[in-house]
């Protein structure tokens, strides 16, 4: 069967990430969302997704198709379910679809005309940004169950002090030496040639990924995840970095989502929590307005190939587009658009061709290239968040 991943209505609560991707590759856990679906689907996946981005995400269509709203979360029950579709046929759960069979000859979907299966078990859902970190402690757990079943993992050097270290799993090629693992809380997942450096202290549920290194003395604490290439240093908290980006020095991130090729200057910090405990409200791209988070604890969503200068600060609940570039003394504000220059004094337009000069130089230090089809995206981005920049 061909599987198609398709955005969904969740895509613009899920603003910026899902400016350059689909929801289907946000990293939530070890995986991202289309890794889980293709490790659970034993095959590859194509996507549906915005016009824009539909160049470097294609969607290839078969006769037969089963399309699966990538906003949700595979469990071996709903995987099952998926499977077993048949023409006509569709799973809700609620109100709201996750599942239907298609064919290439049908012009438009009219779910009244499908036998409707029900989803009974509870399913989870990325729905908005802060999902992203708040789901992310069962997220590693599930990923790491699915990841490590019937496998062993490399020995734990003597040099390290452990706790519930059937709950840890270390990968070919990871490096870890002179530290301290807490699995007690929840498991620790340490990929493929990773490594963590001496003087680290890390409480699980945590995840590692391929080729990242957590830096000397950093504290982090679960549920975090750190993604591909990435490198962290300092105190973190409850946070997933997407992959490609660096917090390598001391300053604290919590309660945070930070994209790909970010990187936060020498003791940079965020706040989690408002002085006067309130609810936190996140800049929200469908009203134009803050919006309320129902949390307590939530802090920085920072979206691709955006960075910050040393010191920099940002307040609770700080919403940065992508490729902005913020430095200088203060508090910026809460909302940062796409493309902007500058820090708590005001900004002015980060120019496109001034990006690209960086996102390139910052790519190809780890052999990647940036192609003309991500600087299309990148200008996509730059014209549609024209309307929230001043400068």
């Amino acid at each position: 069967m061909n599987y198609i991943l398709f955005d969904g209505t969740s895509r613009s609560n899920l603003l910026p990430f899902t400016f350059t991707r689909p929801v289907a590759d946000i990293r939530v856990g070890i995986l991202t969302i289309r890794e889980k679906w293709e490790t659970f689907l034993d095959t590859t996946t194509s996507t549906r997704t915005e016009g824009y981005l539909s160049k470097k995400y294609p969607m290839v269509e078969l006769e037969h198709n089963v399309m699966i709203n990538s906003s949700y979360l595979p469990t071996p029950q709903l995987v099952k379910q998926i499977i077993e579709l048949k023409e006509n046929q569709a799973i809700f759960y609620k109100e709201e679809v996750i599942a239907f069979f298609s064919k290439d000859s049908q012009d438009n979907i009219d779910f009244e005309t499908y036998e409707v299966i029900e989803c009974v078990q509870d399913v989870m859902k990325i729905e908005h940004t802060w999902d992203i970190f708040a789901k992310n402690g069962e997220a590693i757990k599930a990923d790491f169950e699915m990841l490590t079943k019937g496998k062993t993992s490399q020995p734990i050097p003597k040099s390290n002090q452990v706790l519930g270290a059937e709950h840890i799993f270390i990968e070919e090629g990871a490096s870890i030496e002179c530290t301290i693992l807490n699995a007690t809380t929840g498991p620790i997942y340490i990929g493929k040639d990773a490594e963590v450096m001496e003087g680290s202290v890390i409480r699980g549920p945590f995840a590692l990924g391929e080729h990242a290194t957590v830096k000397m003395g950093a504290k982090i604490y679960g549920p975090t995840t750190v993604g591909p290439h990435s490198k962290v240093g300092g105190e973190i908290n409850n946070s997933v970095i997407f992959g490609y980006s660096n917090k390598g020095h001391d300053g604290f991130l919590g309660n945070s989502v930070i994209g790909e090729w970010c990187n936060l200057g020498a003791d940079t910090n965020n706040s989690n929590l408002k002085n006067n405990y309130a609810e936190v409200r996140l800049w929200d791209y469908k009203t134009e307005g803050f919006a309320k988070t129902g949390l307590q604890f939530c802090g920085l969503m920072m979206g691709d190939h955006s960075k910050c200068g040393i010191n920099t600060m940002f307040n609770t609940g700080t919403v940065v587009g992508v490729s902005a570039n913020i430095f200088g003394s203060g508090f910026p504000r809460n909302f940062v658009p796409s493309f902007s220059w500058g820090g708590s004094s005001g900004f002015t337009t980060y120019l496109t061709h001034k990006a690209f000069e960086v996102a390139e130089v910052v790519m190809k230090r780890r052999d990647i290239v940036c192609t003309e089809e991500d600087k299309k995206i990148l200008e996509f981005v730059f014209e549609d968040s024209k309307k929230w920049r001043k400068g």
